[in-house]
């Protein structure tokens, strides 16, 4: 059996960054990571190792150390000012990208437009967006666009939408909406759109795929369906110990790919896992 790498898979420079912010904090017991900071197992477990304190994603309870940690995700600027009205030290994670999203969807709000949310609405990004907006709209895909009455629509995405569900809404919207002056503005962040090129290359040389990442994670849930969505059987795994010997029986091409919050060291350790089988 041989096993194929996409080109671009793995943690990006948003996770990285952090990962290196947490690295950096002396004294974890006096912090409270406001939700996951990333949707790895691996990490969540790191940072309950080392003493931080963790609060759900959905909470609106006021953690009670002293500082909380705002996720690579973001929050809003009402729950970041809620926080420090509270006297709270803030330490603010928030991937430059996700923040992008922010800005675009508050400019299409001021510019008069009813924002439109590709994404998961129970996502922490996707709250964190809609939280600063008055009377924003939450679709998950095309089958979610409705005909609505205002004259002038903006659409922003989550960032680890695909490409192909963001044309897709963008003209749904459009031929609901035929009186509606639409604007889209791509937030769909350059590492997510890496990945799925690269995985889509990779695609056709494999007669499998494993997937490597988070159970929690948007960005390799949706690696996974793109794989089955080209009728390939796919394995999604958060580390070597979920590979069984069983479901490689008769792949001859293996192809390997990750959700852009694996660490580097769990996709090797599944590499060598997958080598250790074909020997």
């Amino acid at each position: 059996m041989q096993v194929v790498r996409a080109d671009a898979m793995g943690m990006c420079f948003g996770v990285r960054d952090a990962l290196a912010a947490i690295d950096a904090i002396e004294r974890p017991g006096r912090v409270t990571i406001h939700g996951e900071l990333v949707h790895n197992g691996e990490v969540l477990a790191m940072l309950d190792a080392r003493g931080f304190h963790r609060s759900p994603e959905a909470t609106r309870q006021v953690p009670a150390t002293e500082a909380v940690l705002v996720t690579a995700h973001g929050v809003s600027e009402r729950e970041r000012a809620r926080l420090l009205a509270a006297g709270k030290q803030v330490f603010d994670t928030t991937c430059p990208l996700v923040r992008k999203a922010h800005d675009a969807a508050q400019q299409l709000q001021r510019d008069g437009r009813r924002v439109v949310v590709l994404g998961r609405r129970d996502h922490v990004e996707v709250r964190g967006i809609v939280e600063d907006l008055d009377g924003a709209i939450v679709v998950r895909d095309e089958t979610e666009v409705r005909t609505w009455p205002d004259e002038r629509l903006g659409i922003v995405c989550q960032t680890t939408t695909p490409g192909e569900r963001v044309a897709a809404v963008e003209a749904a919207v459009r031929a609901a909406n035929p009186h509606a002056d639409v604007q889209l503005i791509d937030t769909v962040c350059n590492p997510t759109k890496a990945r799925g090129a690269a995985l889509e290359a990779l695609l056709p040389a494999v007669d499998a795929l494993v997937v490597v990442g988070g159970r929690e994670s948007n960005n390799t849930r949706e690696l996974v369906a793109r794989g089955r969505r080209r009728g390939l059987p796919v394995l999604h795994v958060e580390g070597p110990a979920e590979l069984d010997a069983a479901w490689f029986t008769g792949r001859a091409v293996v192809g390997l790919t990750a959700g852009t919050s694996t660490l580097p060291a769990t996709i090797d350790a599944v590499h060598e896992r997958l080598a250790a089988l074909t020997g």
